[in-house]
């Protein structure tokens, strides 16, 4: 890793403390031998003088791996990236990998031997709100520290999970907002798979929409994960001609939808949908000539211009493939051990506890989405950004916000 890569990826507090001249001057001496085991780990986990053991627990499986597998690559480019700057107060990350398969139950059998045999600092994981809901009781039980890197409903706070992707305020809300002015709209048709968060996301835009916005909801369906017949849906939504078709299908049903879309003559040139749930990672099975035309709500895109961006992308098609993309909870996953490695070197511990107390108002300066801030409440302080789907599976970035304070329980939402 070069010298400005360990500039970019350094935590704020690090480098308010650094020599001028000498950035990360800090983070790079820190020497085990500095943090004797015994001083550094009073909670019994795997940690020797030499390693610290973390998890990681997404669907490598089953029809979540299409969004989850770019959090798994994300997640391991940046636990490399610090190995190769001297890892975690002198210590080598190792990584035990877990496959919650897209089922539930599994992901919290996975969650408690990772916490309970394993005896992981950290864990790295979840995509579905069903699957971190399931693990939340292990992760409170045994006092795990959870990472959790994508987009959701909100609602909640636990203290012992750091919610790197964005809450409703930050995505929901204002992503209607933007599209009920930017096309007059007026009428719209929610869309989502039956589980916890399109639901949730469901009843929040509906909310918005009929209490802040003066709109109308004409439609609400939801489908089963993996669904992939979508003819009847289609037909009602022509019947209805709503303003915007507003989508929250998740996982390889994405593929089936969109392209019965097209086929059904419904695209960005006629009809004005937008989406939260479709990232470029969906992109890649979807194939953009289906998508063209259509937005999608998110923190991050992969065109983001900037450095920290470019370096990013460079670094994970130099591991993945040229061919390899990245989406926003690929971008949030990669957050994850970035800032557990500033609030442990905070700390100068890794008992959970004291991670945890560590990282309120933890910043990175240089994230590929740009500045990010942990707040008290365990979320990032976000930008929403809309872009606009091309045929290359790419997006034209209309609109930026300004940072959006993370707020999971927003009055008049719960």
């Amino acid at each position: 890793m070069t010298t400005s890569q360990q500039k970019m990826f350094a935590p704020l507090h690090t480098l308010r403390r650094a020599i001028p001249g000498l950035m990360l001057a800090t983070s790079l001496s820190l020497q085990a031998a500095d943090y004797p085991t015994a001083s550094v780990n009073t909670t019994g986990l795997s940690i020797t003088e030499t390693t610290v053991t973390v998890g990681q627990l997404h669907s490598a499986t089953g029809t979540m791996a299409i969004s989850e597998t770019g959090s798994i690559q994300a997640e391991q480019l940046a636990i490399d990236q610090i190995n190769a700057m001297g890892g975690v107060l002198g210590r080598q990350i190792k990584v035990i990998p877990e496959d919650g398969a897209s089922d539930w139950p599994t992901f919290a059998e996975k969650a408690k031997k990772l916490l309970v045999n394993d005896k992981v600092a950290t864990v790295f994981g979840c995509w579905t709100s069903a699957s971190r809901k399931a693990v939340l009781p292990v992760f409170e039980k045994e006092n795990g520290l959870l990472y959790y890197p994508t987009f959701y409903e909100g609602l909640e706070q636990s203290k012992n999970v750091i919610y790197t992707g964005q809450e409703a305020t930050q995505q929901i809300l204002a992503g209607l907002d933007w599209i009920a002015k930017e096309k007059s709209a007026k009428t719209f048709y929610l869309i989502g798979s039956d589980y916890i968060w399109p639901r949730t996301s469901a009843k929040i835009a509906r909310k918005h929409i009929e209490n802040k916005l003066g709109g109308k909801v004409v439609g609400e369906e939801f489908y089963a994960l993996g669904h992939t017949q979508f003819g009847s849906l289609i037909n009602k939504i022509k019947l209805k001609k709503p303003d915007v078709i507003y989508a929250i299908i998740v996982g390889g049903s994405n593929v089936s939808f969109y392209k019965q879309l097209k086929a059904a003559g419904i695209t960005g040139e006629n009809t004005t949908l937008i989406t939260i749930s479709v990232t470029e990672d969906e992109a890649l099975g979807i194939g953009g000539e289906n998508l063209v035309g259509f937005y999608s709500a998110m923190k991050y895109f992969q065109s983001l211009d900037n450095a920290n961006n470019l370096a990013f992308v460079k670094a994970f098609k130099a591991k993945y493939g040229e061919k390899s993309v990245i989406g926003d909870v690929t971008q949030a996953g990669y957050l994850g051990p970035w800032l557990w490695k500033a609030a442990v070197e905070k700390a100068g511990s890794f008992d959970v506890d004291k991670v945890t107390a560590a990282s309120p108002g933890l910043e990175l300066t240089t994230a590929p989405e740009g500045y990010v801030k942990l707040h008290p409440n365990h979320h990032l302080w976000s930008k929403l950004r809309i872009g606009q789907w091309k045929t290359d599976g790419q997006v034209k970035v209309l609109y930026e916000s300004a940072l959006i304070e993370p707020d999971p329980f927003p009055k008049g939402y719960q």
